[in-house]
């Protein structure tokens, strides 16, 4: 191989595994906690993509206009947002997918609900930021008790 073209190998290489760093997206992972959790308008704006897709572990499906409307106007509050396990990959250079575990306690108008969660979360690149994408999670069921 040509000096030259080892070069800018090394540098594309390089400047992928810098871009594909999994801290910025459990930092960014962090500030949707946050900004679910108090219900931050302005905070889940500058989040959530707009092509947001966040399907609950209910079936329900929300876009970034009616999830942000749930959190902002409290129609369902995260009491707790505990991640218990956070895995990230990038399947491309623009795509972050996260999976793991999480404890949930939520409260809206139909009541309560505490679970354990399982899920899929992607995250991309939009115009040189890290833009929440979408979200599938599963409801696991509880310990057994021996």
């Amino acid at each position: 191989m040509r000096p030259l073209l080892k070069l800018l190998c090394l540098v594309a290489t390089t400047t992928l595994l810098h871009a594909s760093d999994p801290q910025v997206i459990l930092a960014a992972d962090d500030a949707r906690i946050t900004a679910m959790k108090t219900g931050d308008k302005a905070a889940l704006e500058a989040i959530f993509s707009d092509a947001l897709h966040y399907a609950h572990s209910n079936g329900i499906v929300d876009t970034k206009a009616s999830f942000i409307d749930i959190l902002a106007n409290k129609k369902t509050r995260y009491l707790v947002y505990e991640p218990d396990t956070r895995t990230v990959t990038f399947p491309t250079a623009d795509i972050a997918l996260m999976s793991g575990k999480t404890n949930v306690k939520a409260v809206s108008e139909k009541g309560e609900m505490q679970s354990t969660l399982t899920y899929l979360a992607v995250w991309r690149q939009e115009q040189g930021s890290w833009k929440f994408l979408a979200w599938q999670s599963g409801r696991l069921p509880p310990p057994e008790v021996k």
